[in-house]
């Protein structure tokens, strides 16, 4: 089906064809009829396949033919008019499409600029992260389209900048994504505060119950149009996944990277805190990267997506699932998923930014132990298994930068090849090169950071609560450590060390060269003083013997430590 067949408005028209579009994809001409006669739509549809100019160009068509003055047509062409267009469209009406990302919002912008080339329609994106300022100019001048994330759009709400009884049309794009972020409650305090006459567009790759039964709550009975019924992914992406060890992966990211020699990568993690850990290993092998996550500023992310848009060098882009809705970048040839998602609608959507209009595409996955609960789930939605991929002895890099060492993912505690320079140790134990307090490899930390059971060890020659009169040995400061860790909170700690610099007696080390000789300044007592034992006097302040209580058993042993934790 042509566009034309649509009896389109002429300025919608040429914006048309000068994209270069003129045969409709199967969504488009599913859709596009129902939306012009006003009806509600659910549309499920392959991602790729052109969903945004589904709902975009009827939209579109509906306002400019509301504009349109109806004085010289007959009562059965007004009829057919009315049918078509908004009636009575106000300068102050406007069409609200909501989206979970950013980046989706200003891809959907993106595509209204394009198509109200000719016709002068506006719009504006408004989402988070940006200035305030540049979006309330928008509305004073008047817009036709807002695209928004919820958030932002309830500030301005708030602060009666829109008024949303002016909503003629809502579309939810990715609606279910919205629901899976958290966006529930916003998007149905949104539709609470729209007119009930308004048309109700719903648009996914994925949808769920839940969002169905929202649009029914508030008045609305989309005609239900799927087309994704009977295969998830598009027919035209070829995936495969690669059972590989878990620090193997790097190893097989270079190795598919440089056999395959892409045009332009998009390359998934699950954790926000590996984005730049992935780039940074590619670029130190000569591959070019880029990184994109909430990490980054929004000005950030715009200069990254039109880095990775651009032809140049930088044709590689390291993303959490942020990026998976909303790219649509035609020259993605390849898709690496680093980890499986979690659920297995977010891979359909991660592979989907390849293959897009009908182009090729191909999509790996490394998996290794951990990822086999996501593998299970993906298969069994997808309802087949995945084709295994193998690379030949020869594809295999074996020489490269090592992966970076320390692992700041969330959930994620790998265990890494050691790199050249750098000490494997035991707990707490010095990497070369390395700087105080930071992460080993074995999971402790180095001298001044946490002990090997979470807790902060106290400085050498500090009391570490001996029972019975046992002292820890002064060379070995893994046992000190750990007797220090096992005394418990940070309280305690700070009242000990007040208590060391007022003068209190109990910093105690027999060898002359240990730090509270050096560091305890002139009211340390001396390394070779005596501690008055159990039931020797004490002297108190005022120069007399005060006799110690005598106590026995484990009782008088906590009642000691505490009296001497609390200098007395």
């Amino acid at each position: 089906m042509k566009f034309t067949e649509f009896h389109l408005e002429q300025s919608l028209i040429s914006a048309i064809e000068k994209l270069g579009y003129s045969e409709c994809t199967p969504i488009q001409g599913a859709a596009i009829p129902h939306i012009l006669e006003g009806r509600d739509i659910s549309g499920l549809a392959q991602t790729g396949t052109g969903k945004t100019a589904a709902f975009v160009i009827p939209l579109m068509d509906r306002i400019l033919k509301g504009r349109l003055s109806t004085e010289n047509l007959s009562d059965e062409e007004k009829q057919k008019h009315q049918l078509r267009s908004f009636a009575d469209w106000k300068a102050q009406n406007f069409i609200l499409i909501l989206v979970p990302t950013r980046e989706l919002a200003e891809q959907v912008y993106e595509n209204i600029v394009k198509l109200s080339e000719f016709s002068g329609l506006r719009g504006v994106s408004v989402y988070g992260g940006t200035s305030y300022e540049k979006q309330k100019e928008a509305f004073k001048t008047g817009v036709e389209f807002v695209v928004a994330t919820p958030g932002r759009l309830i500030d301005l709400y708030k602060e009666h900048v829109l008024d949303l009884k002016q909503v003629r049309a809502i579309v939810f794009d990715e609606a279910d994504r919205m629901f899976d972020m958290g966006f529930k409650d916003d998007m149905k305090f949104i539709l609470s505060r729209v007119p009930r006459e308004r048309q109700f567009l719903v648009f996914s790759a994925t949808l769920n119950f839940d969002v169905l039964n929202t649009a029914y709550q508030f008045g609305s009975e989309p005609i239900e149009i799927d087309l994704s019924r009977d295969q998830a992914k598009a027919e035209n992406v070829k995936d495969q996944i690669f059972h590989v060890g878990h620090h193997e992966k790097p190893m097989y990211l270079l190795s598919l990277i440089k056999k395959l020699n892409p045009r332009q990568v998009i390359i998934f993690s699950n954790f926000k805190m590996n984005v730049e850990r992935i780039a940074s290993f590619l670029s130190r092998n000569n591959i070019p990267a880029m990184g994109i996550s909430s990490l980054l500023t929004q000005a950030q992310r715009n200069r990254v997506i039109e880095l990775f848009k651009a032809e140049n060098e930088k044709n590689i882009l390291v993303a959490t699932d942020v990026a998976a809705r909303g790219l649509d970048i035609k020259g993605v040839d390849l898709v690496i998923n680093y980890e499986l998602p979690n659920d297995a609608e977010s891979y359909v959507h991660r592979i989907g930014r390849t293959g897009r209009a009908g182009a090729e595409g191909t999509a790996y996955s490394l998996v290794c132990d951990r990822d086999v609960e996501s593998l299970t789930r993906i298969e069994d939605y997808l309802k087949h298994k995945i084709e295994m991929g193998w690379l030949d002895d020869q594809d295999m890099v074996r020489e490269f930068q090592a992966f970076p060492s320390e692992d700041l993912s969330p959930g994620n505690s790998m265990e890494k090849p050691k790199a050249q320079g750098e000490h494997r140790g035991g707990h707490g134990r010095a990497q070369h090169g390395r700087p105080r307090g930071e992460r080993s490899h074995a999971g402790g930390r180095s001298q001044g950071g946490r002990g090997p059971q979470g807790r902060h060890p106290r400085r050498e020659g500090e009391r570490s609560g001996e029972r019975g009169g046992e002292r820890p040995q002064h060379g070995d400061r893994r046992q000190g450590a750990k007797e220090a860790g096992q005394r418990g909170g940070q309280q305690f700690r700070d009242k000990e060390r007040q208590h060391a610099k007022g003068g209190a007696p109990h910093a105690k080390s027999g060898h002359p060269h240990s730090k509270s000789a050096h560091h305890k300044g002139p009211h340390a007592k001396p390394a070779h003083a005596k501690r008055p034992h159990q039931g020797q006097a004490k002297p108190s302040h005022g120069g007399h013997a005060k006799p110690a209580p005598q106590k026995a058993g484990i009782g008088g042993k906590v009642a000691k430590f505490f009296k001497n934790l609390f200098g007395g």
